[in-house]
């Protein structure tokens, strides 16, 4: 049911569109206001989906309200009506945030669909808002060790900015993690986070999967295909496992970073793009450069901010957090109830040596959640969690 709030000074004028609203729609719910005051207390105790707002109002005109709302609800959709507009005040009113402006008196088509469609958008910012609640939530970093609460500060500081990033550390570490913070909290959040696994990928099909190629340049290229530089424009690429990336793929992914250009395989036009790189790898890229596996000058371009994700066997005060959110996320998964964990089993795994790191600790989890007993015990530990 959508909530809508009337504003406005002339009481004949809000039951005319109360009125055209209820015929249009039952299950509106619409309330009223005399003037920008009891508008402004009406919408900072409730929530409406929609505000019809007059500008030329006592107390507090309809540009002063928007501008007073727009800053501590910006997700509510105005709509301005008034009987005194011109084109400038049309002008104004949009650029302080306003979804549309109809003058008085309002044409009955205009002013329907336009409320339909200023509802349609409220809809849709609230459901972005969750799917990035979810994608949030997804991508949590979980622990609150010292090296990780340094990780959580260092993205802070750097996801707003447009400089790149190499983030190293073991394989299951959580580099992906770091990865989509970074991007989460930064100006390109509203445009693609694009991934490539550069290890998942042949070195004679990867120049092709980031720039694209054109009809005929090998033989399955059976049409035009755009890469994953093109799809992540003004957005961020994110290259995992770079340290497997073939050298001829390092040196047009340098001509990418230095001239924010890059030429599809086949083609010889150069294509703009606009792109943040993060990067990251599980191997020291120092010593691929004194073999003669990574080039140097790729390495500074991407290491202008360094993340270091430390194994888990340098946080093991975070072990407890883990297996808590892990057993809470796979019991929602499986849709049974949380298994709790004594504190001895705990104690037990936080002495295990993880190679695995956060990704074995996981499995681990998930295996005694199904083989053990509620709550797990340090004998469930022994028997389920073994490494032999």
């Amino acid at each position: 049911m959508a909530k809508i709030l009337i504003i406005e000074d002339e009481a004949a004028i809000r039951r005319v569109l109360k009125n055209i609203l209820s015929e249009e729609n039952s299950e509106y719910q619409v309330e009223e206001a005399q003037d920008g005051e009891e508008g402004f207390a009406k919408i900072k105790q409730e929530d409406f989906d929609l505000v019809l707002c007059d500008i030329k109002m006592p107390k507090m005109d309809g540009e002063e309200l928007l501008t007073q709302v727009k800053a501590i609800k910006p997700e509510i959709p105005f709509v301005m009506i008034s009987g005194h507009g011109d084109l400038q005040t049309a002008v104004n009113t949009m650029k302080l945030g306003a979804f549309d402006y109809i003058s008085k008196p309002p044409d009955l088509n205009r002013l329907l669909n336009t409320v339909r469609n200023a509802l349609d958008k409220k809809q849709l910012v609230v459901e972005n808002k969750i799917l990035k609640k979810k994608i949030s939530k997804k991508y949590e970093m979980i622990g609150s060790s010292a090296k990780i609460e340094h990780i959580k500060q260092l993205i802070e500081k750097v996801a707003p900015t447009e400089a790149r990033v190499l983030i190293t550390g073991p394989n299951g570490t959580g580099k992906e993690l770091v990865a989509h913070q970074l991007h989460e909290k930064s100006e390109r959040a509203s445009f693609p986070l694009i991934e490539v696994n550069c290890a998942a990928i042949p070195s004679e099909l990867i120049e092709s999967e980031l720039f694209g190629h054109v009809k005929g340049a090998f033989t399955s290229a059976v049409k035009d295909r755009a890469g994953k530089f093109e799809a992540a424009h003004n957005g961020t690429i994110f290259l995992d496992e770079i340290g497997d990336m073939s050298l001829p793929a390092q040196a047009k992914v340098l001509r990418a970073l230095q001239e924010n250009l890059i030429q599809r395989v086949g083609a010889d036009k150069d294509i703009p793009v606009n792109v943040r790189v993060i990067a990251a790898t599980n191997k020291d890229l120092k010593k691929e450069i004194a073999e003669g596996r990574f080039r140097e000058d790729l390495y500074h371009r991407l290491a202008v901010i360094l993340i270091q994700v430390p194994s888990l066997n340098e946080r093991r005060e975070d072990i407890p957090e883990l297996i808590h959110h892990f057993a809470q996320k796979i019991a929602e998964e499986q849709g049974n109830a949380s298994k709790s964990f004594e504190e001895k089993a705990i104690q037990l795994l936080q002495q295990y040596d993880w190679t695995g790191n956060i990704r074995e600790l996981r499995n681990v989890v998930e295996r005694l959640i199904i083989l053990g007993a509620n709550p797990i015990s340090e004998e469930d530990v022994v028997l389920f969690a073994s490494k032999n």
